[in-house]
């Protein structure tokens, strides 16, 4: 990555908060972004986007890995991989996701991907598991899923030294609603997902503090009209926030609209949950301990035909929510950047654009492909427009 000198870029549609500016510039020095406007752009370097709709970079809070590598190794090279594979795909921040593993692994794991955490390279740590539900496990090992007590809790977060921002786990278990509370207590983001919870199991969770769906409608218990279930309860409680994976094979386009368009932009994230596949060859791979099939992009579990991650890109994510599910650049905006970052508590680095913040940036062309990445002033992929 090169860091140029001070640069203005113009000539670009800039998705400010205030809406998207047509004939926008926005000036970059350092790491930062200090003014943006339409109309007459300041001296300095000019680069023309020529009609590039500039959006702030993605924030991914569930990913597994990519381009080969995964999270779930303690191979921080592999790691590396993944990071730089969805930083060309215009992520500029994200966590790391570990799938369910037996807790000296877990422990391995943490202390392996908060190093990344404290170098920068990462946002924070995503623990799915291990205290999911037998029955909604999905692509978990079941071998490795276990109820949640105050002592393995707090071993979690020591391992993780501070650096766990998301744990997933489904709040029927024995002691789930006490580890619900005992993480939000802890700063830590209580998502429930993988779940086979009735309505009376999961409202309890959100009461003690659970403010995110993983993965809304995958690895639950189905919506009923008689019985709610997960989806019922966590879409239509204002405190939590939904994640969907939008790739338009997970939930399909009408029902990611109806999700999006209920919960609103202020309960709206989008995700990958992207494993080691996502911009590599078809073929088999592992997540975690168990082995996936990869077909035409499609990752299932072996002998099984259960979905086991995605191989989503946010940019696809971002493509998916605008042209699949029809809603508005300014609402994919707000789903792939401004609420994630507000979820983090970084929204005054990152996650919009504006004076003073990180220069994370994505421009995308007229069918929102990237054509360029910024990451803290730096490019990561750049073409000329």
């Amino acid at each position: 990555m090169n860091r140029a000198n001070d640069f203005v870029l113009t000539g670009g549609r800039v998705a400010s908060p205030q809406g998207v500016l047509d004939d926008g510039w926005l000036a970059v020095s350092g790491e930062l972004i200090t003014a943006l406007g339409t109309g007459t752009p300041p001296p300095g370097e000019h680069i023309d986007l020529d009609g590039a709709l500039v959006v702030p970079g993605f924030i991914d809070l569930h990913c597994h890995g990519g381009g080969g590598g995964s999270f779930s190794t303690f191979d921080g090279d592999e790691a590396a991989t993944a990071i730089a594979t969805h930083r060309r795909h215009g992520t500029t921040t994200m966590l790391a996701s570990l799938v369910s593993n037996p807790l000296p692994v877990l422990t391995g794991q943490l202390n392996t991907l908060a190093e990344l955490v404290a170098d920068g390279e990462l946002a924070g740590i995503h623990l799915e598991g291990p205290f999911i539900a037998n029955a909604r496990c999905g692509a978990h090992d079941p071998a490795a899923l276990r109820e949640p007590d105050s002592g393995t809790v707090d071993l979690l977060l020591e391992a993780g030294k501070g650096r766990v921002s998301m744990v997933t786990l489904a709040p029927e278990l024995a002691g789930g609603i006490k580890a619900v509370r005992q993480f939000a207590e802890a700063g830590v983001i209580a998502a429930i997902g993988h779940t086979d919870g009735v309505e009376a199991q999961i409202r309890p969770a959100i009461d003690a503090g659970a403010t995110m769906a993983t993965h809304l409608f995958n690895g639950m218990r189905p919506l009923h009209h008689r019985e709610p279930g997960p989806i019922g309860v966590l879409l239509d409680d204002e405190r939590v926030t939904v994640e969907l994976i939008c790739d338009l094979v997970h939930v399909h386009p009408t029902v990611l609209r109806l999700a999006a368009k209920h919960a609103g932009k202020g309960r709206t994230v989008l995700i990958t949950d992207a494993m080691s596949a996502t911009d590599a060859a078809d073929g088999t791979y592992t997540l975690g301990k168990l082995e996936v099939d990869v077909d035409d992009g499609v990752a299932t579990l072996a002998g099984a035909g259960t979905l086991a991650g995605s191989t989503l890109t946010m940019d696809a994510a971002f493509r998916n929510l605008v042209a699949g599910a029809g809603l508005s650049i300014e609402a994919a905006v707000h789903a792939t950047s401004t609420h994630p970052a507000e979820l983090l508590g970084i929204e005054g680095r990152t996650g919009s654009l504006g004076p003073g913040l990180f220069a994370d940036l994505v421009l995308l062309g007229d069918d929102l492909c990237p054509t360029g990445v910024l990451r803290r002033g730096e490019w990561v992929t750049r073409r000329d427009h």
